[in-house]
């Protein structure tokens, strides 16, 4: 039992991944949903007001009379792309988590809201259009492996028309100072957001070099284990610059989130407009 646990118990290798799509297992991704569709928690999407503010900055950067074509990355359960759609664009959203897109389907057609939605792993996303703009919010890009984010900023890039822009948003520095390393371990005696039934959670989360974190979760249940890892690599400025321009973008300006607040360094988020 002693050998068994401490594989979940040790600090992983960098951008170890998880071993399932969690996004499509049947009870985490009701969680996940119902997460994202709180208008009060944060761990999923923005609090509700300012997902409001944020759509109308995107529409004052990018107009949708000059960017009509607009592909929302990771769209989850269309939260944006129904704002962007009920503000004039015409939206592509793309996720993959299943039950995230067959929600956003339905949102669409309660509201009558004419949305393309696409269920596809957008590290490999197969679309046969070009967009005027493209948008990754929530800090997604940063979820990703080194190598994961050129293949995603490869293909925005391919998938611009030219002059078309890119909108993202990651965490800062700020943000890595702020994490705090730790272990910690609960029982959940009638499941929780793992699992409906009865586990243990052990959680640690580590700092890497190169400005990395992770969130570990280890699930010990009566049949098993398994390990959930939630990576995160914090920006400076000059660095999401850098990735940007070595795939092809031009920058237009740099935020300090994805309202357009001013650049900060102690903010705890940078958004950044590029242009094809």
């Amino acid at each position: 039992m002693f050998k068994s646990l401490i594989p979940i118990l040790e600090r992983p290798p960098l951008y170890t991944k998880t071993a399932v799509p969690f996004w499509d297992d049947e009870h985490i991704s009701k969680q996940m949903l119902k997460a994202h569709l709180d208008p009060d928690f944060e761990g999923a999407s923005r609090k509700l007001a300012f997902i409001d503010e944020s759509a109308i900055w995107i529409k004052e950067i990018a107009p949708p009379s000059r960017y009509k074509q607009l592909l929302d990355i990771g769209c989850g359960p269309g939260i944006y792309a129904e704002r962007f759609t009920q503000t004039g664009y015409q939206v592509t959203g793309i996720d993959f988590s299943k039950r995230s897109i067959n929600y956003a389907i339905e949102s669409a057609k309660k509201r009558n809201l004419d949305i393309c939605y696409l269920h596809q792993n957008y590290l490999n996303m197969i679309l046969n259009s070009k967009y005027d703009f493209s948008t990754m919010i929530y800090c997604d890009y940063g979820a990703l492996s080194t190598a994961d984010r050129q293949i995603v900023m490869t293909a925005v890039y391919r998938h611009l028309k030219p002059g078309g822009r890119f909108l993202l948003d990651v965490f800062s520095m700020a943000k890595y100072y702020d994490f705090e390393e730790k272990q910690t371990w609960e029982i959940y005696q009638n499941g929780g957001f793992w699992r409906k039934e009865k586990y243990i959670a052990f959680n640690g989360c580590y700092r890497y070099p190169d400005n990395v974190t992770l969130e570990q979760t280890s699930i010990v249940y009566d049949t098993g284990a398994i390990s959930y890892y939630l990576w995160n690599t914090c920006f400076t400025k000059e660095m999401l610059i850098k990735e940007s321009i070595d795939v092809g973008f031009k920058v237009c300006e740099v935020f300090g989130d994805i309202a357009g607040s001013t650049y900060r360094t102690d903010n705890t988020t940078i958004s950044i407009l590029l242009e094809k």
